[in-house]
């Protein structure tokens, strides 16, 4: 092998291509493949034989989990030791924000091996693992967003995890700044939801106030979105956001306005229909 790389895969979810093959044998192989050029220890052959067995009935997020525990079983028992092995497995980062496909879920197994055994430090020897793990989610989510396994860091260690969110929210990286809204959504979809979000939001609201100018729609998207999760469980706080928002709001802004409250809308709120008309 010379040089890493990650498999091919459809644009978008297509009829007759169930998600779960994103994860198939293709996949397994190739990550074994990643693994083994970066630490020729790594036992490629049995790991994929072990990876494979019986996961032709499970999902897309059952069989990310079932690869992050045989990668478990085949890297070296020191988290910390792992997770240097698999940074150093990393193809380089996205160039793009839009457009990538599917082909970069072959990362999913990744994140739930951080998710999973990042956070114990019986598993790194007995040292505390958050450093390591946050900076694993940093380079990471440039590859495939981070968006589930930062949010166990979020329940467990909420004060550490948002400081460093706080920071993420102006970095160079698009993927990075995104991060910061779709992690902490309350409510992200494929996701169990962040109770302490769902009853007070406040925390996130900084993040939201800083990228709701972003330059890149898809920051703005995620932002409008997290204004949905919020409105929730918090309409009025919800609202009152999107109407401060409307002062001296770009096109943009007013996009993303429009976006945030269209289940209020659809519900025939009033006062969410008088902000959309406005966000025109």
């Amino acid at each position: 092998m010379s040089a890493l790389k990650i498999p091919d895969a459809p644009k978008s979810i297509q009829k007759g291509f169930p998600l779960k093959l994103v994860l198939d044998k293709q996949a397994v192989t190739q990550l074994a493949e990643n693994l083994h050029f970066v630490y020729a220890a790594f036992e490629k052959s049995t790991f994929i034989e072990q990876a494979l067995t019986d996961i032709r009935t499970l999902g897309i997020k059952e069989r990310s989990e079932h690869i992050a525990k045989m990668m478990r079983n085949y890297l070296p028992d020191n988290y910390s030791a792992a997770i240097d092995i698999i940074l150093a497995s990393l193809t380089p980062p996205l160039q793009r924000t839009e457009g990538n496909g599917l082909a970069i879920m072959f990362y999913m197994p990744h994140c739930s091996f951080i998710a999973n055994y990042g956070l114990d430090a019986n598993n790194n020897g007995g040292v505390d693992p958050f450093d390591i793990s946050m900076n694993a989610q940093y380079e990471l989510t440039k590859r495939f967003t981070c968006e589930y396994s930062i949010r166990p860091f979020i329940v467990h260690n909420e004060t550490r995890t948002m400081d460093l969110l706080y920071q993420w929210m102006h970095d160079d990286d698009p993927h990075v700044r995104r991060l910061c809204s779709e992690g902490t959504r309350p409510r992200l979809p494929w996701s169990k939801k962040i109770d302490s979000f769902v009853n007070d939001p406040s925390p996130c609201l900084a993040i939201l106030e800083q990228l709701k100018n972003d330059a890149d729609l898809y920051i703005r998207r995620s932002v409008a979105n997290h204004v949905g999760d919020i409105a929730k469980d918090h309409l009025d706080l919800a609202l009152t956001l999107c109407e401060n928002w409307l002062v001296d709001a770009t096109k943009e802004v007013k996009w993303l306005i429009r976006h945030a409250v269209r289940n209020p809308v659809k519900k025939g709120n009033e006062r969410a229909i008088t902000i959309r008309k406005a966000a025109k």
